[in-house]
């Protein structure tokens, strides 16, 4: 997972490779959407759908993880295997990515204003971007940052440790599928059922632990950790999710902000609370700035705990 780490870091996902081949998450998605297709009937009962949905995703994770152990078993007797392993899991990880699109946030406002800030801004978060002012694009853009920092990096890092690539391609499955069917749709509501609450579960260590990464990284910073623990304790259980709502907390308190608040959903708006509310409301490009340098610091204390871990592991093998 260290070599995965400093890969995804180094290289990322080159667009060149992506275009050619199939990315696994991308198969991941066709496999799930084709369950959906085949099983999720609108016209059956819906504790139908939902038995259907179970089976669904037990079967989607069993073939991910089948298909981190194939392609793990040939290297497992070579020394050199860690390096193939690594090679394959920083496939699966999105440090880079995530800084990169992130940042895109910040440069298209730079270079196109509000309405290229927007566009970029609705890549990766779900809320209608032509409501978003300044603020909003910003508040956005650093929500995406925490969340996606446990959901991308340290969950499937936390899996892979624990059991390789099976459990590494196994948590990616049930992330995807919580993407694509784990909404409280009419369509989904029933079929996504468990996809949703067993990604609520498989994030739940990571999530905790994500959130004490970025108060560390406030730490080594020289940003205000102390209120990311406060903001952590006070306001991450009363997000709408179990698990996001601990990185964004620290995220808020250790940048002085406040996340989370109102905003639209397919022209809905959700009356969220906000995450450290004694924080600036108003935010501004600039803090997608600082946000990123803290994402940059969390990432580096990750692989160093990761690289911890390795030579504990290579000290007492």
């Amino acid at each position: 997972m260290l070599v995965a780490l400093v890969i995804d870091a180094v290289v990322g996902d080159p667009d060149g490779i992506w275009r050619r081949l199939a990315h696994p998450v991308a198969v991941i998605g066709a496999a799930i959407g084709w369950f959906d297709r085949r099983f999720n009937r609108l016209e059956l009962d819906e504790s139908v759908r939902r038995r259907r949905g179970v089976v669904a995703i037990a079967a989607i994770t069993l073939g991910a993880a089948t298909v981190g152990w194939l392609l793990a078993f040939p290297f497992r007797d070579h020394g050199w295997g860690v390096l193939v392993e690594g090679a394959i899991g920083s496939i699966l990880l999105a440090q880079n990515s995530l800084y990169v699109h992130v940042a895109r946030v910040r440069d298209a406002f730079s270079a196109g204003g509000l309405g290229a800030a927007r566009h970029a801004v609705s890549m990766i978060v779900g809320r209608d971007p032509t409501k978003l002012d300044e603020s909003g694009v910003a508040c956005g853009a650093i929500e995406s940052a925490a969340e996606n920092f446990s959901d991308g990096v340290v969950a499937p890092v936390f899996w892979g440790l624990l059991f390789g690539l099976p459990g590494l391609f196994a948590y990616k499955a049930i992330n995807t599928a919580d993407s694509m069917i784990g909404h409280r749709t009419e369509r989904h509501r029933a079929f996504g059922w468990a996809a949703a609450r067993l990604d609520d579960l498989v994030n739940l260590p990571a999530s905790r632990l994500s959130g004490a990464i970025v108060a560390f990284a406030a730490l080594v910073t020289g940003r205000d950790w102390r209120a990311g623990l406060a903001a952590m304790r006070r306001d991450a259980g009363s997000h709408a999710s179990p698990n996001a709502g601990w990185p964004e907390t620290a995220f808020a308190g250790a940048l002085g902000i406040a996340l989370g608040g109102p905003r639209v959903y397919s022209g809905v708006t959700r009356d969220l609370p906000y995450m450290n509310a004694a924080g600036r409301k108003t935010l501004t490009i600039g803090d997608i700035g600082e946000a990123l340098r803290l994402l940059r610091a969390a990432c580096v204390v990750h692989a160093g705990l990761v690289a911890l871990i390795a030579a504990a592991f290579l000290v007492t093998a």
